[in-house]
């Protein structure tokens, strides 16, 4: 009865560090896909707040995903432009209105903007010892860019809060250091 006790204590074991195993798995982001990269044409690249443009031949990787939501996601915050003529190209994906600078609003990745299912909700923004809260109004676009419509900029990275100048400001960060800084964000 003994051994009896034991394989099935052994079984057990090796069914409940499976099943954690799978759901670990399951909550795992991987890549999608790659775009190949095109050359803008010239003046097409909005480089306004250092964006990157996209470089011939180059392969970029694409997401359909985000890393998985807790109560403080980690992601990675840039600064973007939602006004006409800045580096974020056309309206924003969920109004089709462009927004003040001066407004604290963002672009989340992909995955996180759950095609449009975090249109115009509040998130909280934690950095640099403060937080703000934020309207989400457009995508970051994980899983296309290097085009016309994505201002010849590359696709996103799953995990990007893409943020206005006034959520930069209300976080403290000194214009010298806009550009890229890890935060933890979640539903407001």
């Amino acid at each position: 009865m003994k051994k009896f006790c034991l394989k099935a204590s052994i079984l057990l074991l090796v069914i409940l560090l499976v099943t954690n195993y799978l759901d670990v798995e399951a909550q795992v982001c991987r890549p999608s896909g790659t775009i190949r990269g095109k050359k803008p044409p010239p003046g097409q690249c909005n480089q306004e707040n250092d964006s990157d443009c996209c470089v011939e031949g180059k392969l970029y990787t694409t997401y359909t995903c985000s890393p998985s939501l807790s109560s403080h996601t980690k992601a990675y915050l840039t600064i973007n432009s939602f006004e006409k003529g800045g580096d974020g190209g056309g309206p924003s994906e969920c109004d089709n209105q462009y927004h003040s600078d001066d407004t604290p609003v963002v672009a989340l990745s992909t995955g996180w903007f759950n095609k449009k299912g975090r249109c115009l909700h509040n998130i909280t923004i934690s950095a640099n010892g403060r937080s703000v809260v934020a309207m989400v109004v457009d995508e970051c676009d994980s899983t296309m860019g290097c085009d016309e419509d994505h201002d010849y900029q590359p696709p996103c990275p799953n995990n990007i809060v893409d943020a206005s100048r006034a959520v930069w400001e209300a976080l403290g960060v000194s214009r010298n250091n806009w550009g890229g800084l890890d935060i933890t964000w979640s539903d407001a």
